[in-house]
C-alpha cells in the first residue's frame, strides 16, 4: 500500500471540523483523518506492507524549470522560499502527523528534490514481488496502473472513502476510452493534451479530455501523435487538431516531464515496509494520544495493526 499522503491529509482536514481540538486548542482534524485512513487501509484492504510518502519538495526544480507555470497559483503570497500556499490551522498538525507514524512504526518514504507523486511511481515501478495498490484523492496517479509484473491499481478516494473506486487498467480504459494494454501510460499521455489548471497545465488549446483520449488511442501514444504533425503522408489527424497541436509546440515539448512521474528517483524508506504489530514506541505513542487529544484514532490504528492478516 502506498499512501499519497499531503493529498490524504488535506482531504481529512477539509472533511472534518476544526473543532476536533487537542487540550491546547490546535486542531487536529487532519491528524485523526489521516490516521483513522490508515487503519482504515491496513483493515479493509489488508495492508501487510505500506509506505507513506511524502513530498520532499511539492515544486521540484526539474518541474519548475521545464514549465514555470507548474503550481504557481500556489505559492505563498508571502513566501521568500517558494513554499506552498497552506491552511494556517493544517500547517502545524503536520509535525504531529509525522510524529505519530514515527512512534507507531509505519514507514514512510521520500526522494530529495521530488514529491510524493515520484516516490509512489519509483516505488510501484520497481515492486517485483507484490501486488501494489496506491490510496490517493489525485486522479494524476492513475498513470501508475499495470497489469505486470505485478499488478498496480489505484484506490481513488477522490469522493471519499465510502464512495472509493479501486482502478486497474481495465477499469481506468472503461473509463476514460483508453487502450487497456497500456491504460497508465496512456492515461499520462492524456494529461499532458488535456492539461490541469489546478497544476498550472495549460494543455492543448481545443484539446479536451475526450478528444485527448481519443487521439492517444488512435495513434497508441503522444510520441506518434506528435510524429503525425509533421508527417506529411498522415491522413488520421483533423486539420484542426494539428493546428493545435503545431500552436502547442513549445509547451509539449516540456509537459510529459512534468505530467510524468520520476520513476528514478532516489526513494529513502526511515524502515522497514512491513505494518508492524505492535508500535515501535509504545510509550511516546500513548503521550502523543494524549496530548493532542487524538481520541479513539490512534487506537483504531494500533487494533488494526495487531489484527492484520
Amino acid at each position: 500500500m502506498l499512501l499519497d499522503s499531503a493529498s490524504l491529509y488535506f482531504r481529512s482536514y477539509y472533511a472534518l471540523p476544526d473543532s476536533m481540538t487537542a487540550p491546547d486548542g490546535t486542531p487536529v482534524n487532519a491528524v485523526r483523518g489521516f490516521v483513522d485512513t490508515i487503519a482504515r487501509v491496513i483493515t479493509e484492504r489488508g495492508a501487510a506492507r505500506l509506505v507513506a510518502c511524502l513530498d520532499a519538495d511539492w515544486r521540484p526544480e526539474f518541474r519548475v524549470k521545464a514549465l514555470p507555470s507548474y503550481k504557481a497559483h500556489r505559492v505563498a503570497e508571502d513566501a521568500t522560499d517558494g513554499s506552498e500556499e497552506v491552511p494556517d490551522t493544517l500547517t502545524p498538525q503536520i509535525p504531529i502527523i509525522l510524529d505519530v507514524l514515527d512512534a507507531a512504526g509505519i514507514c514512510t518514504g521520500e526522494a530529495a528534490g521530488h514529491e510524493a507523486d515520484d516516490v509512489i511511481g519509483a516505488l510501484a515501478h520497481h515492486e517485483k514481488k507484490s501486488r501494489v495498490e496506491v490510496v490517493t484523492g489525485d486522479r494524476d496517479m492513475f498513470q501508475v496502473v499495470r497489469f505486470e509484473p505485478t499488478p498496480v491499481h489505484v484506490v481513488y478516494v477522490g469522493r471519499g472513502w465510502n464512495k472509493a473506486e479501486v482502478l486497474g487498467p481495465k477499469e481506468l480504459a472503461a473509463k476514460y476510452s483508453l487502450p487497456v494494454e497500456n491504460a497508465g501510460s496512456a492515461y499520462a499521455d492524456m494529461s499532458v493534451l488535456r492539461g490541469d489548471p489546478s497544476d498550472g497545465l495549460p494543455g492543448v488549446a481545443g484539446i479536451g479530455e475526450k478528444t485527448a483520449a481519443k487521439l492517444i488511442t488512435e495513434f497508441g501514444s503522444l510520441d506518434a501523435v506528435l510524429k503525425a504533425v509533421t508527417d506529411p503522408m498522415d491522413r488520421k489527424l483533423t486539420t484542426k487538431a494539428r493546428n493545435a497541436l503545431i500552436a502547442a509546440e513549445d509547451y509539449l515539448a516540456v509537459a510529459p516531464v512534468v505530467v510524468r512521474t520520476a520513476l528514478d528517483a532516489p526513494v529513502v524508506l526511515d524502515r522497514s515496509d512491513e505494518v508492524p504489530r505492535v508500535p515501535a514506541d509504545p510509550e511516546r505513542l500513548r503521550e502523543l494520544t494524549q496530548r493532542w487529544g487524538l481520541g479513539s484514532s490512534v487506537p483504531r490504528l494500533v487494533n488494526a495493526m495487531e489484527r492484520r492478516g
